[in-house]
């Protein structure tokens, strides 16, 4: 008597080729052909701010998303540097959702240019996951004149790394029951969570691919790295059940999160890093028009241990400084004497914010919301922040 056949998910993973830069040169025809940096003005400010999307003609040079903006005009100098505006790649990327949410309800924004979706109950109406993601990439150039590359897969990670592997304007389809030979060849980087300081341990293990790492002995990894090395090895082995969540028309959290190349005990760097993310959030919820009343801190040590710990405000907030003092406050509280790996800030809780007379955001906030807009994150910063970089190059001189 023969089983059943298994019902396997579809998940696609669309992101957007070189969102930004592909904007500016749509919008631009002078600019087609060009290396274009989309981000801060390497002379006009100074060599601050960061890179936020290098055009493919760019990446030839080694420019890259968040590199610093005075390392891409050393690699880049003749090349065409624009200033952030984000307003139109918000509508551009609305668009884009609304291309994907007339193929499935089931849509889960990972960032303005980028997001999940599971077509498995929409296979009848539209055809195969290789079917959709052709209908879907040819929308979205009617409707914005862009290219996107897709993956797809049964499991989210796969669907992912498969996005990555013919870009631009690529479509790869990894069909259910070979992801795990799909992942083997590709180095361990690929994998989320494995880091520089992860894949140098790795390294000792004798491992370089995913391969090698889905099969080490069972307990191996598990023993160095407790329950994150059970769940890292059974995404190498393409075992990945995570549910796509919709976002239901409205996210239910917002956050950032910075992962260390180098687990630190620095202080004063921690304090940075939770300042620059709360900035971070506090910026998202305001172009989001939200407030959120419960601030969650993410804490991840140098032996894998993660807490989360969270506060509930009896105001709403969309305030960097606000949410720093929460973030801040919740760290000192789970800290010890561990290095840290990672940190992170979420917003939940949300009420949509409607600014009275009164109920203006910080103007510092505004401030520098306006000047990221116009010339890019990093442009204007906190002198706190600033003056942390000027010792970090002082050290490293």
């Amino acid at each position: 008597m023969s089983s059943a056949p298994v019902f396997r998910s579809t998940i696609l993973h669309v992101d957007m080729d070189a969102f930004y830069a592909a904007i500016e040169q749509r919008d631009r025809p002078e600019l087609r052909g060009k290396p274009v940096i989309v981000g801060a003005d390497p002379k006009g400010g100074r060599g601050r701010g960061v890179v936020s999307t290098a055009s493919y003609e760019a990446r030839r040079f080694g420019v890259g998303s968040a590199m610093p903006i005075s390392t891409a005009y050393r690699l880049c100098p003749k090349g065409v540097y624009v200033p952030v505006d984000m307003e139109k790649y918000l509508g551009v990327s609305h668009q884009v959702m609304a291309v994907l949410r007339g193929f499935t309800n089931v849509v889960e924004p990972l960032s303005i240019d980028e997001a999940f979706l599971d077509v498995t109950q929409s296979r009848r109406a539209f055809g195969s996951g290789e079917e959709i993601g052709r209908k879907l990439k040819s929308e979205i150039r009617a409707a914005t004149q862009l290219t996107a590359s897709v993956g797809v897969s049964a499991a989210k990670l796969v669907a992912k790394v498969a996005s990555e592997m013919r870009k631009p304007d690529g479509l790869v389809v990894v069909p259910p029951g070979t992801e795990a030979a799909f992942l083997a060849p590709l180095p361990v980087r690929r994998l989320w969570g494995v880091g520089p300081k992860l894949e140098e341990q790795l390294a000792k293990l004798g491992v370089q691919t995913i391969g090698e790492l889905a099969a080490l002995p069972e307990g191996t990894l598990e023993r160095r790295l407790g329950t994150h090395g059970h769940d890292l090895q059974q995404l190498a082995r393409g075992i990945d059940a995570r549910p796509v969540a919709s976002d239901a028309g409205q996210a239910k959290s917002l956050g950032q999160e910075h992962t260390y190349d180098e687990d630190t005990a620095e202080r004063a760097t921690l304090r940075r890093t939770l300042m620059q993310l709360a900035d971070g959030v506090g910026a998202r919820l305001r172009s989001h028009a939200l407030k959120g009343r419960t601030i969650t801190l993410k804490y991840r040590d140098e032996t894998f241990r993660t807490v989360t710990r969270a506060e509930s405000l009896a105001t709403p907030t969309d305030s960097g400084d606000v949410l720093f003092a929460v973030a801040w406050r919740l760290f000192g509280a789970v800290h010890g004497t561990r290095r840290v790996r990672l940190l992170g800030i979420y917003a939940s809780g949300f009420d949509t914010a409607q600014l009275g007379l009164f109920d203006a955001a910080c103007p510092a906030d505004r401030l520098r919301d306006s000047v990221a807009q116009r010339f890019g994150d990093g442009f204007l910063t906190r002198a706190s922040l600033l003056a942390g970089q000027n010792r970090s190059r002082r050290s490293s001189g």
